[in-house]
């Protein structure tokens, strides 16, 4: 299931941007970060298929949702200016974001590729 995090959740789940200026991974496994706000029809649609994700990749990727509109520092913090958008992130190296509400199947390669992570 997708977890939906605060600033302070994301300062000790994700990457603590108040104390490193170096981008340093908190977690134990790849997550995915899917920025959105409850009134964006494209992020209405790509949360479905996040939670299947969810589900596929359970105990090897962790999905995460920030609400733009009541976290705008985190939004700000990561350059957020079009959204759904989201950041993978990888276990040991520096994360990349993707923008717009993309296909499951398009998603899968990103995870492959960029999380290192297999079904």
């Amino acid at each position: 299931m997708t977890e939906l995090l605060t600033k302070e959740t994301f300062l000790e789940k994700v990457f603590n941007f108040e104390k490193n200026k170096e981008w340093k991974f908190e977690g134990e496994i790849p997550c995915i970060i899917d920025f959105y706000a409850d009134w964006c029809g494209p992020c209405k649609s790509l949360a479905p298929v996040l939670e299947e994700l969810s589900d596929d990749y359970a105990g090897k990727v962790n999905i995460y949702k920030v609400d733009t509109e009541a976290e705008q520092e985190l939004a700000a913090a990561f350059g957020i200016r079009s959204i759904p958008s989201m950041l993978f992130v990888p276990k040991n190296s520096e994360p990349q974001m993707a923008q717009g509400a993309l296909p499951k199947h398009d998603l899968e390669k990103i995870i492959a590729d960029v999380l290192k992570v297999e079904k």
